[in-house]
């Protein structure tokens, strides 16, 4: 784990500048990462109790403090939530629209009443202005995920989910479903503290991809 965690720090040091996002006046992309669910909205329940709107608060905040430990010059990141609060969709859309978000990254996690299903999914709207660059960001970060964490990649997919139509006209924007809470082993990868940071390393390496 340590190698693999060196190996992504290494990663970004050599990456070029994203071509999928514009760059605001401080010099820095602007992303919104939107922990799914929250309060008495729990999402899905782990086969080991642990619960969806936990794990993915805890990668948003990782993925927070690794952008302003690392590289504090490229990144102005914002949650759609920080706490264990339940915020409606339709707030956690106009919060990328006040900010003039460049890309818009909901986190979640599958459940299936198969409990050998596994692997990421990451979904896009059905249509919209950025419709393309939606498409090109789900595919660098499937491809980032499973190649870093070795996560089965169940492909790019579109949907009509909400947070997906209200963003898609003013910036890239994808939902990422990180893996089974149904699954034994996902969920408890999902669990361990050295994973989360290597998934939320993943991710920024996905918004980073040159395409």
């Amino acid at each position: 784990m340590v190698r693999l965690l060196t190996s992504l720090i290494l990663i970004f040091w050599m990456l070029p500048e994203t071509t999928l996002a514009q760059i605001d006046n401080n010099g820095k992309t602007v992303v919104v990462i939107d922990p799914g669910h929250g309060g008495n909205d729990a999402g899905a329940t782990g086969i080991n109790e642990c619960q969806e709107k936990d794990l993915v608060l805890k990668i948003a905040k990782q993925i927070t403090s690794i952008a302003e430990s690392l590289f504090e010059n490229k990144y102005d990141i914002y949650l759609t939530r920080y706490t264990d609060t339940l915020v409606s969709l339709q707030h956690r859309a106009e919060l990328a629209k006040t900010v003039k978000v460049d890309m818009f990254v909901s986190l979640h996690c599958n459940h299936s009443n198969n409990i050998n299903a596994k692997g990421i999914e990451v979904f896009v709207p059905l249509k919209g202005e950025h419709l393309r660059k939606s498409i090109l960001l789900a595919h660098q970060l499937q491809v980032g995920i499973k190649q870093h964490i070795g996560y089965k990649s169940r492909g790019v997919k579109f949907a009509n989910f909400q947070v997906l139509r209200e963003t898609v006209d003013f910036c890239p924007t994808v939902l990422l479903e990180l893996g089974f809470l149904s699954n034994q082993d996902e969920a408890l990868h999902l669990t361990e503290e050295e994973n989360v940071l290597a998934i939320a390393l993943s991710i920024l390496s996905g918004l980073s991809t040159k395409m």
